[in-house]
């Protein structure tokens, strides 16, 4: 009896110990499953998210933006602020405001030869022309006189003009000696102001705001140039 129990007792520790090891071991498999599962999981994933052969990547913007992110280098360690102190900006040099012009060059005596006199007041070298400052330059049509006395004062006033010059050469306040359009300024004959000449001479009208309008009046009052009589008849 004694030994029928033994062996009926040393046969089920046997069963459990069998039963014991048989759930671990399924308990160990389903763990190590399951790993596998998620490793297959993952590089299935990862298989579908590549892009298939033909097929264009794409890329969301806040991925595009993180990437550009990350290449930008770095600043050097010079521009860094130290000490807690931001760096001082570059001194930036002032521009010059929109259509704003250059200051006019300084005019200076420049001499010119052999000046043409296209009438009282208007002096050609080659292509250019020059008006004599302060004055209003005399058509050379122009007619002066009473009715029965008229005379062409202003042939005449190119006439005493060109006399005074002989083709002498005469000193013009210019910017530049090489001009396109006509310009007025004040020239010379050695100290004789041409300007002057015509005025204090009465060929030439004085311009508006001139400083030789007292000078032209004189003129006009003694009846000198165009405000007398044909010179011819003298």
């Amino acid at each position: 009896m004694r030994s029928a129990a033994f062996i009926t007792g040393i046969t089920g520790m046997a069963v459990v110990a069998g039963l014991l090891l048989a759930g671990e071991a399924r308990l160990g498999g389903g763990t190590a499953g399951e790993e596998t599962a998620s490793a297959e999981e993952t590089v299935t994933a990862a298989a579908d998210a590549a892009p298939k052969a033909g097929e264009r990547a794409t890329m969301s913007d806040d991925r595009a933006e993180m990437i550009a992110r990350s290449v930008e280098p770095t600043a050097p360690p010079s521009q860094a602020p130290s000490d807690g102190v931001a760096p001082k900006p570059a001194p930036q040099q002032a521009e010059t405001p929109a259509g704003e012009t250059a200051s006019p060059a300084t005019k200076k005596a420049v001499e010119l030869a052999r000046p043409m006199v296209d009438n009282a007041g208007i002096l050609s070298f080659g292509e250019r022309r020059l008006q004599i400052a302060g004055i209003v330059p005399t058509p050379v049509d122009r007619i002066c006189g009473p009715a029965g006395r008229q005379w062409p004062c202003g042939m005449m006033a190119k006439t005493a003009l060109r006399l005074l010059l002989r083709n002498r050469s005469v000193s013009c306040d210019l910017e530049t000696v090489e001009w396109k359009e006509t310009v007025t300024t004040a020239c010379r004959l050695g100290t004789e102001d041409l300007g002057s000449w015509l005025a204090e001479n009465g060929w030439a009208e004085a311009a508006v705001g001139s400083p030789l309008t007292a000078a032209a009046e004189k003129a006009r009052q003694a009846g000198k140039g165009l405000y007398g009589d044909d010179p011819r008849r003298n």
